[in-house]
């Protein structure tokens, strides 16, 4: 039978950021990549993949033609030796279960959801379960049986105690930062800060860093500060209250970054190319001449026609796929900017 391995899921675009991160870990091995989804070597330590801040999921997986659901309800210590693994030192923080399958009524499925509830004293729950398993059939006739490693998504921070509208994916917000030299920085600042996330993923990387934000939204500031002080990271990140068409002046900065606001978050009477163009040239102005400037934005084609004729070039781009509350999708883009 196959080996177990760790699967690792990801934003659709972010592979290369993905990729670098694993190679930081020596312990952590390529397997082989499938779509958007990445398979590691079972590594000595699950915490070390539990620690990744670029992917959205982690799994531990087995794939093999013979894994379908009459297989495994004969050979459960198979699905046993996953849960296992998954619960190791967390069995405090697991539980209930789910397990999604195809034809979830059978009698194969139902008696392998009794033997997890059994031998592992966990709760089934069909929603809202801490530890998710899956039985799947793959598309080259091979099976997959897996269990994610936590019972929330890696993406979701846990310095995320509020939830603020528009708030940035904090894995897009770690693959921002990884081309900012932040550990060769000093200073990094942040318009239009929203949920503080990008400040936030900064400062866990760099705490030496001058981090200031700002935001004309004073409820938004008020909330980010929230998760700012959950990240331990209160005295370190310097937010204001400040509308760009003012030109607040906050000095220069190594690093420059925002999430662009688009649709909704843009007010009413506010016209974007204008929006737009403020911030470019406030940009131009207090960013230093060998700075990083880095940007995301759905309005991607409006941000390249005013960056293509401003004082900027556009070094590196990443397209990202995003998956919606209602199940549609966003096409976003990152620039990664410096002076001509």
């Amino acid at each position: 039978m196959n080996p177990i391995l760790v699967k690792v899921t990801f934003v659709s675009g972010l592979r290369t950021i993905v990729l670098d991160e694993i190679a930081q870990y020596p312990e952590l091995v390529l397997h082989h990549q499938f779509g958007d989804e990445i398979f590691l070597e079972l590594p000595t330590s699950l915490e070390i993949v539990r620690d990744l801040k670029s992917i959205t999921n982690a799994f531990i997986v087995r794939q093999d033609t013979k894994l379908n659901p009459r297989f495994i309800n004969s050979h459960k210590s198979i699905l046993g030796e996953l849960v296992e693994m998954t619960l190791d030192d967390r069995a405090q923080t697991f539980k209930t279960f789910s397990l999604s399958c195809a034809g979830s009524d059978s009698v194969e499925i139902q008696k392998i959801i009794k033997f997890v509830s059994v031998q592992y004293k966990l709760v089934h729950a069909e929603e809202g379960a801490d530890m998710k398993i899956h039985i799947g059939k793959l598309d080259n006739d091979s099976w997959e049986i897996g269990v994610c490693l936590t019972s929330r998504p890696l993406s979701v921070r846990n310095y995320r105690v509020v939830n603020i509208q528009g708030g940035m994916n904090p894995t897009i917000a770690y693959a921002m930062n990884s081309f900012c030299s932040l550990k060769q920085s000093e200073s990094y600042l942040n318009i239009f800060s929203g949920g503080a996330t990008l400040l936030i993923e900064a400062g866990l990387i760099n705490k030496n860093l001058t981090l200031q934000g700002f935001d004309s939204d004073g409820k938004r500031i008020a909330d980010s500060v929230k998760n700012i002080k959950q990240a331990g990271l209160i005295k370190n990140i310097n937010l204001k209250a400040a509308d760009i068409y003012d030109k607040p002046e906050f000095g220069m900065f190594d690093i420059i970054t925002s999430d662009l606001p688009f649709g909704q978050l843009v007010g009413k009477n506010e016209n974007l190319r204008d929006l737009y163009e403020t911030f470019i040239y406030y940009c131009e102005t207090h960013l230093t001449p060998t700075g990083t400037l880095a940007v995301y934005t759905s309005e991607y084609e409006l941000l390249k026609e005013l960056l293509d004729t401003s004082k900027f070039e556009i070094k590196e781009s990443l397209s990202l796929k995003l998956i919606t509350s209602v199940n549609s999708y966003l096409y976003p883009k990152v620039f990664i900017c410096r002076f001509k």
